[in-house]
């Protein structure tokens, strides 16, 4: 076999926490004493010592609220090594928090730091919306976290200019929670072509902060209340 075929496809050493390789992966630089929360069943491979703890005491305090019926989807990751995850060929995005908040869509969720803070919060102002309230999870602190997408997404810095940044809510992924957010019921286009009955709503953003998009309004996967 030629070795070199395949050159482009070795991995380089960690430059960071956390980082990509490829677009459909994230490469994690572990040590021993930083520890991650990852999504169960996402782990690929590893190098040297990485041990795995399904549904931990941390994470079995959000299980009542992880509204997917399958219980908590985490698994502790802790070790020395390289830990590389994916989830099912969905283009990852890594971001680095730095005293910032950030509400993530549970389904969406691929990996953090454990020393970040995080819980399964309810989404103000969505039911009269949606007709139920839409639940994510809440991260905050310094540390590193990785996201999935549907298709390669749009990451909106909603701090340039002063016009406001409209979303479908069944294409969000993640958004800054410090920015100031509004429903807004409109027609959809898309119900003339038969995909819908004709009214939508969009979640409107502004302020200091970034919103990401993926490509994708498939909302059957939301963590939703029960009922």
């Amino acid at each position: 076999m030629n070795q070199q075929q395949l050159s482009g496809y070795v991995p380089t050493p960690p430059a960071a926490r956390m980082e990509n390789h490829g677009s459909a992966m994230v490469k994690i630089a572990m040590q021993s004493g930083q520890d991650v929360f990852a999504r169960t069943g996402s782990m690929v491979a590893y190098e040297g010592f990485v041990q795995y703890e399904p549904n931990p005491p941390a994470v079995r305090q959000m299980a009542s609220q992880w509204l997917t019926g399958e219980g908590a989807p985490l698994m502790k990751c802790s070790g020395d090594g390289v830990l590389y995850l994916a989830d099912y060929g969905a283009d990852v995005v890594c971001i680095n928090l730095n005293g910032e908040s950030l509400s993530v869509n549970g389904t969406n969720l691929l990996a953090f730091d454990t020393q970040l803070q995080w819980g399964v919060q309810r989404v103000k102002g969505m039911a009269k919306f949606a007709g139920q309230g839409l639940f994510n999870v809440g991260i905050s602190g310094t540390g590193w976290v990785a996201l999935t997408s549907r298709g390669t997404p749009i990451v909106v810095d909603c701090g340039r200019g002063e016009d406001e940044t409209y979303v479908d809510p069944d294409a969000l992924v993640a958004w800054s929670t410090h920015l100031k957010m509004k429903g807004k019921r409109s027609f959809k286009a898309s119900s003339m072509i038969g995909r819908g009955s004709g009214e939508a709503y969009q979640l409107g953003f502004s302020g200091e902060g970034f919103v990401v998009v993926q490509p994708s309004e498939d909302s059957t996967d939301r963590l939703r209340a029960r009922g």
